[in-house]
């Protein structure tokens, strides 16, 4: 069993049981040694004094009196009495009035050091302390610095035989082999210096989030058995101007002495963004970046030390980041294809038991677009699924549901919906179906369910390619665009009125009409002119204009005629096979889901089917 470990606490934490340790010595201890330094007399003994002229210094305070004697360092108190004559009689004693008798004591002087010279020099040296500890169980090394604040927080991993290897990576076999070189390069340097060749300082992997550029980096380090450093850019990021770029040298600093090493960043682009002349450039981000360029930049090719980072936004990055010498190799790590997908599912389920029915191939086309995060989430939902289920293996349809709760959510076990809103669902999702089959060049019907999910849908219709298509003609975009139009027409068709339950297929139909128009050049008005530009392509591909106010009017007008055009191609076909249209509907309205083979069963019997 693993150890749990308490969670390490802040340094804030210490810092104030400190503080307090303080505030609770000087309120309590403070005046217990300023009153140990003191001896109390009776009045009498005073007066005493005073007629013999003995008293040195004298302080005569609200409610006592304190006073030294002649030749005599001990401070003395007596309670103040109702004496009209006590003044007098001491400056004719000769005794000095003074106010600061008990601030020249050795007791204050003492209390003083020990309330808080002693304490903050403590504070200090602790904080000094246990910055350097957390820094070394951080894996950080080399010289301290007060409070840790410009040392590296890289973690140290030296992988053993049973790290990450490339075989536990699949689906990305051009990465692995543009990263090969680099662990042999590792493995046997001279190779490749006998020749006269370098290998590159920097690689940068880029693509979308969940691929596995952070596995590929720890296959790196695996396959080369060496040291492997790793740590965010957001890390290097700091309130005080400096600290960022004294925690690059430091991780240099101990790349350079545990070479040949890898040293991986992450999210390279926290601290690798453009440089520009902006107000609002932040100098700490700056001053980090100009010494990573400057670290990079002085590495010798032998030095062993290689570079690894990645990023899902290589178009921000500084393109002093990116020349030769540095970031000078880029490797995609694309989402897998219908093969690759196979691999990281086969990969994934060695973890699994899996039944012998488990068909990768399917799976695998039923999963297109998904990452490998995606996939690795999909085999694990199936095993949860499998578990809940009771059955000590996962099958087929446990991979099938699991690729259906990631695209839709879970089925909503308490969603009941009226039998009006229901059939409605069934002619809509039907509408779309039907559509898909009477075109051609349209993905197969792999399944429709009525069923609600937790993502909000009420009800979808699943379609598989045979294999990934990396074009698309023309006429498959108009027939994508039908396709998404045809659950709306359907609704027109049957009830003669239309509901909210397409706003999604809207905003989908939406979308690639403008993308037809605007980027594929597929418009014969504007021909092939680039009318927008695709931002942050792994994040989501957000998109910008880059056209006149009246060519935007105009783009817009376009949009709503193709869509409007698919749309009444939509209807008519549903409309041609109105027969089919009500029979597949009250079939699925019956069974809530059915399959592909189902459909297309009833679809091709009796009668023939008018198509596009």
């Amino acid at each position: 069993m693993k150890e749990v470990k308490n969670p390490r606490r802040p340094m804030i934490y210490y810092y104030l049981i400190i503080l307090a340790i303080i505030l609770v010595f000087n309120m309590i201890g403070m005046p217990a040694l300023q009153k140990q330094a003191i001896k109390d007399v009776d009045y009498s003994t005073f007066m005493k004094a005073t007629e013999n002229k003995q008293i040195d210094k004298v302080e005569v305070q609200s409610n006592k009196i304190v006073y030294t004697l002649k030749e005599d360092e001990t401070v003395y108190e007596t309670g103040l009495m109702n004496d009209p004559g006590l003044t007098d009689r001491l400056y004719k004693s000769g005794a000095t009035f003074t106010t600061d008798i008990e601030k020249g004591r050795n007791g204050y002087v003492l209390a003083s050091i020990l309330g808080w010279v002693l304490p903050i020099i403590f504070f200090l040296w602790f904080g000094n302390y246990l910055s350097r500890k957390m820094m070394d169980r951080a894996g950080g090394g080399g010289g301290s610095m007060m409070f840790g604040a410009g040392k590296s927080n890289a973690k140290l991993y030296v992988q053993s035989t049973e790290g990450i290897h490339f075989d536990d990576v699949a689906g990305e076999d051009e990465a692995k082999e543009n990263l090969m070189e680099i662990v042999e390069y590792l493995h046997n340097p001279d190779k490749y210096t006998s020749v006269g060749a370098s290998m590159p300082k920097g690689v940068l992997l880029v693509g979308p989030p969940g691929t596995g550029k952070t596995m590929l980096a720890k296959a790196v380090a695996g396959e080369a058995n060496v040291p492997f450093f790793s740590i965010s850019g957001s890390e290097f990021v700091e309130m005080f101007v400096g600290m960022g770029a004294s925690k690059v040298r430091n991780l240099f600093d101990q790349a350079k002495e545990k070479a040949p090493c890898i040293v991986f960043i992450d999210e390279i682009d926290a601290i690798g963004k453009k440089r520009d002349n902006q107000l609002s450039t932040n100098d700490e981000r700056e001053q980090t970046l100009n010494q990573l360029l400057t670290e990079m930049d002085g590495f010798e090719s032998n030095s062993g030390v290689m570079i690894l980072a990645a990023t899902n936004r290589p178009e921000s990055l500084d393109p002093a980041l990116l020349r030769p010498g540095r970031f000078d190799r880029r490797v995609p790590v694309e989402l897998p294809d219908l093969q690759g997908r196979e691999a990281i599912l086969k990969v994934h389920a060695r973890k699994v038991k899996l039944a012998d029915d488990v068909d990768f191939h399917t799976v695998a086309r039923m999963a297109s677009g998904a990452s490998g995060a995606e996939l690795a989430n999909i085999v694990n939902e199936a095993a949860l699924r499998a578990v809940r289920g009771g059955r000590q293996t996962v099958t087929e349809s446990d991979l099938e549901e699991s690729i259906e709760v990631v695209i839709a959510g879970y089925q909503k076990k308490n969603a009941i919906l009226s039998d009006e809103e229901k059939r409605t669902v069934a002619y809509h999702e039907i509408g779309h179906a039907l559509v898909a089959a009477l075109q051609s060049n349209s993905a197969p019907v792999q399944k429709i369910t009525i069923i609600p999910r937790t993502s909000g849908a009420l009800g979808y219709t699943l379609q598989v390619d045979e294999g990934d298509k990396y074009l698309l003609s023309k006429e498959e975009i108009e027939n994508k665009i039908a396709t998404f139009t045809a659950g709306r027409a359907a609704e027109e068709v049957k009830f003669g009125r239309i509901t909210t339950g397409a706003s999604n297929d809207i905003e989908q139909a939406t979308r690639l009409a403008r993308a037809m128009i605007t980027r594929y050049g597929m418009s014969d008005d504007f021909d092939m002119v680039a009318l927008e530009t695709v931002n942050n392509q792994y994040l989501g591909g957000d998109t910008s204009l880059a056209c006149s106010a009246a060519t935007q009017d105009l783009i817009d007008q376009k949009v709503v005629d193709l869509v409007r055009e698919q749309h009444q191609k939509a209807r008519a076909l549903l409309e041609a096979n109105r027969d089919k249209l009500d029979e597949l509907s009250q079939f699925l309205y019956e069974k809530e889901t059915i399959t592909g083979e189902e459909f297309m069963e009833i679809l091709n019997r009796d009668s023939a089917v008018s198509e596009q």
